[in-house]
């Protein structure tokens, strides 16, 4: 489509601070755990992209974008066709950006930069206008945190099983006495050791769980009542109006409205 690599290793050695990719990726596909020395902004125009790392899960729907620093190993999975236009950034070009994951908002301006900066050669004129471009898209790089739509891990072993379990099966009632059976602790052991590895309670844990998941099912196309039903809510409504709390937005509108 736009006649450059969509090859990421082609991205990383370029003598520019900023290169950027477009690939269009089907539902369901999915990028393996790698790496790769330069700064990445993983962001698509369409559809939704889960981001994993060892530090937790961040998802990303159309207009929002997950900021990785250097050198950290991620795999990805895209729900719903994404239109994926991503940034490759040298280090020494984003000091003033996140060490760590990061969902951001990716607004108008930044938006059309990235489109724009995804049409420039890789090694663009860094005097003319097209280093002009790179040069206001880095300085619009600027974070603007959803902390929504990130899921922390656990490093416990045992919160490990049990995350992974709430992962699998959304819909079952995750009471505080069944993760704790289902981890072998009592609920105290469970509220304390899973606050100090998350930053969360289990139950808060559940609910992001929830909604990162319900995310992803709209993003493909997936009915509200359906969601609602895959996700442990009993009614739509319900989903509904968890999704507001969280997102500020109902799940039917929130992909229009971004």
């Amino acid at each position: 489509m736009y006649g450059k690599s969509e090859q990421r290793e082609d991205y990383q050695h370029v003598p520019r601070p900023v290169a950027a990719m477009a690939r269009d990726l089907s539902d369901g596909h999915h990028i393996p755990t790698h790496q790769h020395p330069r700064a990445q902004l993983i962001y698509g125009t369409t559809g939704a992209i889960t981001v994993v790392t060892g530090l937790g899960t961040w998802v990303a729907p159309a207009t929002r974008g997950v900021w990785l620093p250097a050198g950290l190993p991620h795999a990805m999975t895209c729900a719903g066709a994404v239109a994926m236009r991503t940034l490759y950034v040298d280090p020494a070009a984003a000091r003033q950006l996140p060490a760590r994951p990061t969902v951001v908002s990716v607004p108008p301006l930044l938006r059309e930069l990235i489109d724009e900066a995804t049409r420039l050669p890789v090694e663009y004129d860094l005097e003319g206008r097209e280093g002009k471009v790179m040069e206001l898209l880095l300085l619009d790089l600027t974070p603007r945190p959803v902390p929504a739509l990130h899921l922390p891990a656990p490093d416990d072993p045992r919160l490990e099983d049990l995350c992974a379990a709430v992962r699998r099966h959304p819909a079952e009632p995750w009471t505080t006495a069944r993760a704790a059976a289902h981890a072998h602790l009592s609920q105290r052991s469970l509220q304390r050791r899973f606050l100090a590895a998350t930053g969360m309670s289990p139950a808060r844990w559940v609910q992001q769980a929830r909604l990162l998941h319900a995310v992803n099912l709209l993003a493909r196309g997936t009915p509200v009542t359906t969601i609602a039903t895959a996700v442990g809510y009993g009614t739509p409504s319900a989903l509904t109006a968890m999704f507001h709390r969280t997102l500020g937005t109902t799940p039917s509108a929130y992909f229009s409205d971004e």
